[in-house]
């Protein structure tokens, strides 16, 4: 008798788009080409001192709503342009949700917010929204979560962070160290700094391991190792919020210990907002205080922002334009943030 012993939770498996085939059906043209490859620079630019602007990675929580991310990124290119010269503006793109346990995992997992799961359908919106909104002249930053979606859209991303629930995980410090652009890594959601320095040390060097390559075949990777990675402070349940200098200035050491680049990210929102959304203007004034006392540890900030102020929940009628998952800053509040920060830099 045959008694089988793989995939016995396994319900159903459907096939998924191949990177190469998705980039064929929606290319990117040669200025969004330009654009990734400058921002790219200029972050690491940022980062290792060579220029002294901030960072600012600024957008909704999560995109549920693809013409509403469009509309949001017409409004925040607006300001981006205003303040380009202080402060290098990258639109937060977010597709995929990390979760403490279960809830909606996104756009790319459950595009029709319905538990319905067309990951394929997901994966075409999310690179559409990329493609329309660099298309605008305003750069890119996602998280990435599962290890196999950024072959289907790295190429139109500039920035990238990995969550506080995955900094501590090999597989994610293996594929920071292969990636095309520089690579934020959170403190895990307990408040531990350590972790992310521990991740920008591995991303740094070279890795072996196995993945897909663009037409979807299973393959053994080596990378070279990523120069352009640093640390961000979001805070922590156990330990609070860590934005203030003192934070600052423990991180610093901790980074110079390793000889890697002395500057962090600063989260505005999640543990350092006590997960109030209203609370991120008291974090970024803190850092234009930092700023302008003459801190030299701040490569920039993350700001949790949408065309709607707070959130709501996934439902029958939701507003346009508001979050379906963290609360955010309004448009409006945004570009007052953005504008006050870009006074703190001579």
């Amino acid at each position: 008798m045959h008694h089988p012993t793989d995939d016995l939770r396994i319900r159903q498996i459907r096939p998924l788009i191949p990177p190469a085939i998705l980039q064929e059906e929606i290319p990117i043209t040669d200025e969004i080409v330009d654009l990734v490859s400058t921002t790219r620079n200029q972050v690491a630019d940022i980062l290792h001192g060579r220029d002294n602007r901030l960072v600012a990675i600024v957008g909704p929580c999560s995109i549920h709503d693809a013409v509403a991310a469009v509309d949001y990124a017409v409004q925040l290119k607006e300001i981006s342009d205003q303040v380009k010269d202080k402060v290098l503006v990258i639109m937060r793109a977010y597709f995929e949700k990390p979760r403490t346990s279960v809830g909606w995992k996104g756009l790319i997992n459950d595009p029709d917010l319905n538990e319905s799961f067309h990951i394929n359908k997901g994966l075409r919106i999310a690179r559409r929204v990329l493609v329309d909104v660099n298309a605008l002249g305003l750069p890119t930053g996602s998280e990435y979560l599962d290890t196999q979606i950024p072959q289907h859209i790295s190429d139109v991303t500039s920035w990238v962070a990995i969550g506080a629930r995955t900094t501590e995980s090999q597989v994610h410090r293996e594929l920071a160290s292969g990636l095309s652009m520089p690579v934020g890594f959170k403190n895990n959601t307990e408040g531990n700094v350590q972790v992310a320095v521990d991740a920008v040390v591995a991303a740094r060097n070279r890795h072996w391991f196995p993945g897909v390559t663009k037409q979807a075949i299973a393959a053994i990777l080596e990378t070279n190792g990523n120069e352009d990675c640093h640390i961000i402070l979001r805070g922590g349940s156990r330990t609070g919020p860590n934005f203030e200098a003192e934070h600052v200035e423990k991180a610093i050491e901790r980074l110079t210990k390793e000889g890697l680049p002395a500057k962090v990210m600063i989260d505005c929102s999640h543990g350092n907002s006590k997960k109030d959304y209203r609370l991120q203007g008291a974090v970024l004034e803190s850092v234009i205080e930092q700023l302008r006392g003459g801190s030299q540890g701040i490569l920039g900030v993350m700001i949790e922002s949408n065309l709607v102020e707070g959130r709501q929940d996934i439902g029958p009628e939701t507003v346009y334009g508001q979050s379906v998952t963290d609360g955010c800053v309004s448009i409006g509040q945004t570009k007052q943030m953005l504008r006050s920060l870009a006074t703190a830099i001579p």
